[in-house]
């Protein structure tokens, strides 16, 4: 067997655990859902009974390096403790790093836990496997439920002072804006993010003018950011208005990322991803408009080759970065980049 690691994507919804080599190839995966109702120590037993499992099936010759989770909230890198995770209730200032490595004796084998924050992990993932790969210095922008980020430096994350580096989802956009959780008003993820999108979208139908936004979340007990995408993709004038507003708040926010780091290239992930089309024009007239950096650094068609699967697409890109080009692009992982990026934390510290 190959040298190997193990990835966790610990989510409030599904909790995926997966063997990775250390050339990347996925092994074996294991996903699970997220029982948050039966707590905490629930969680972490089933977690580390599929830590075990994987363990025991992948060791061979090969070195075990450790195991890297990713975590939805603020934590301290340094101690492995979660000190504020709102999809994990309950978790807050909860030692999971030395709580995994307790059940599973990792410390006596010298293997080891790495705990960080999952946008910064898919950072990782995307800049080792994905649309990054062979990027040493970028940054992934997540849009979910709220926007997450992460900064990637010399091929390593950027945690800054505490490990809070990359909330890029509480820049603020509007200064008397919506009211966000995070107590500020107008952030970014009030704008951008799926709960944004459908926020825009009742408000529009609340105010009666968006029918055919109003058909929709009738018939539709599950009306979400996807259905608003279709609709807008398919001609929706009220659709389309909110991923117009959808850009150009990702615009102003990545023109004062894009001035202040100047990265080779900036990676948009997430489920928000996926209406690419619908929002991308936008995004990136703002950030032109907004960012001295990108509107001298900007390539010559960067609307042309956001999803870079095909070999002369990749070339393309390649001689664009050599060209000292700011690079804007779609993640190409998915849901994976979290894992790929989890199982990657041992390997660079082992």
């Amino acid at each position: 067997m190959p040298d190997f690691s193990i990835g966790v994507d610990l989510g409030g919804t599904n909790l995926r655990i997966a063997a990775v080599s250390g050339e990347g190839d996925l092994l074996e995966k294991i996903t699970l859902p997220t029982k948050l109702v039966l707590g905490r120590d629930h969680v972490i037993k089933e977690m580390c009974d599929a830590i075990q499992h994987l363990s025991v099936k992948c060791t061979g010759s090969g070195k075990f390096f450790g195991v890297g989770i990713g975590v939805p909230g603020l934590m301290d890198v340094q101690t492995g403790v979660v000190r504020k995770a709102a999809n994990l209730p309950g978790w807050e200032n909860y030692p999971v790093r030395a709580e995994i490595g307790r059940r599973l004796g990792l410390q006596k084998n010298k293997a080891q836990v790495i705990l960080d924050n999952d946008a910064r992990v898919a950072a990782l993932g995307e800049q080792w496997l994905g649309a990054a790969r062979g990027v040493e210095n970028m940054a992934i922008l997540t849009l979910g439920t709220g926007i997450g980020g992460g900064i990637v430096l010399g091929g390593k994350i950027w945690h800054g002072m505490n490990g809070m580096a990359g909330e890029f989802g509480h820049v603020t956009i509007e200064p008397e804006g919506p009211a966000c959780g995070c107590g500020n008003r107008g952030c970014a993820e009030q704008y951008a993010s799926a709960g944004a999108i459908v926020r825009m979208a009742r408000e529009a139908i609340a105010r009666g003018e968006a029918p055919g936004l109003a058909q929709a979340a009738a018939s539709d007990a599950e009306f979400g950011a996807k259905a608003i995408c279709d609709l807008a993709m398919a001609g929706d004038e009220h659709g389309q208005r909110i991923f117009g507003s959808v850009g150009r708040a990702l615009g102003i926010l990545l023109a004062d990322v894009v001035n202040v780091l100047n990265l080779e290239m900036f990676v948009i992930g997430g489920g928000v991803a996926s209406a690419w089309d619908a929002f991308a024009p936008s995004m990136l007239a703002e950030l032109r408009e907004r960012s001295v950096v990108y509107a001298e650094t900007a390539p010559d068609d960067p609307l042309g080759r956001q999803f870079l699967v095909k070999e002369e697409d990749a070339q393309v890109e390649s001689e664009d970065r050599k060209q000292g080009k700011t690079i804007i692009t779609r993640a190409l992982l998915g849901s994976d980049a979290g894992l790929y990026g989890a199982a990657r934390m041992p390997v660079l510290t082992g």
